[in-house]
């Protein structure tokens, strides 16, 4: 009986070491991703910071693979696409950005810009509204808009107002 008991012990203890084992080769498998993602955001920062925008876009575009929620990776997309002169590009980046955060006022203060480049008056209008209420960091662009969005304004609707 002895001899079972002792077997049994060390079978048990085996199977401890076993799933401990797994525990600890899971928690390094899940680091080592969440390692990686991060490392090809800082790595398109890094890219960026150099201009060298091309290749940064890409760390960015999988970034955002592996973080299909990442508001700077989108954010930094834009900014791209806006040195690219790829109007279309930079819109959709901007409004996923405020798709994840509605007010990030950075977004906010590019997509009206690009809003006033295409003579959208009323987009336009609605996202300085927008941009007034929440502003944060961007604040000292408000005047900048107000006034591109005066030029943009039919001359009938100045009169209304």
């Amino acid at each position: 009986m002895n001899q079972y008991k002792k077997i049994f012990k060390e079978n048990l203890i085996n199977k401890k070491y076993f799933f401990i084992g797994i525990i600890i080769v899971y928690f390094f498998l899940t680091f080592s991703v969440v390692s990686k993602e991060s490392n090809y955001f800082s790595e398109g920062i890094k890219l960026y910071n150099k201009k060298e925008f091309s290749k940064s876009k890409v760390f960015f575009e999988k970034d955002i693979v592996f973080n299909p929620k990442s508001e700077n990776g989108y954010m930094y997309l834009a900014k791209i696409y806006l040195q690219e002169s790829n109007d279309e590009e930079q819109e959709t980046n901007l409004n996923n950005v405020l798709l994840i955060n509605p007010q990030n006022d950075e977004a906010i203060y590019m997509l009206t810009l690009l809003k006033i480049k295409y003579s959208d008056y009323d987009k336009a209008k609605e996202l300085i509204e927008n941009f007034d209420l929440i502003c944060k960091s961007f604040c000292s662009k408000k005047k900048e808009m107000h006034d591109k969005l005066k030029k943009l304004t039919p001359k009938d609707e100045k009169n209304n107002n």
